[in-house]
């Protein structure tokens, strides 16, 4: 069974800087690509980023093209999601995602895992 659990979210002032981890367990890590995705109140999902199985390739949201960087650790199945520069309208939910294969991509259905999500609050 796979499991993922996120970490690290919080309340933060306009400028300051989270980083969440992902924990995952019940499959080869490695061979998957991975994903985070946001939701705010009243709005739907969105995609944030992703990462190739390897972290060799990365993608982005244009709205965090910058000041987000993604990156895995696959020694302890691990994905991470450093924030920098955070601004209110990063308030949300944030989610991580197992991908389907080892090819990375924007929509939530090409994820097959999720996590619980966790919250991450920006003051101005």
């Amino acid at each position: 069974q796979v499991q993922l659990v996120e970490s690290g979210g919080g309340l933060v002032q306009a400028g300051g800087s989270l980083r969440l981890s992902c924990a995952a367990s019940g499959r080869t890590f490695s061979n998957y690509a991975m994903g985070w995705f946001r939701q705010a109140p009243g709005k739907e999902r969105e995609f944030v980023a992703a990462i190739s199985p390897r972290g060799r390739w990365t993608d982005y949201a244009e709205s965090v093209k910058g000041r987000f960087t993604i990156s895995r650790d696959n020694a302890k199945n691990t994905v991470y999601l450093q924030m920098n520069s955070l601004k209110p309208e990063d308030t949300a939910v944030y989610f991580c995602a197992g991908g389907r294969t080892s090819a990375w991509g924007r929509r939530g259905d090409e994820y097959d895992y999720w996590g619980q999500g966790t919250q991450v609050t920006v003051s101005s």
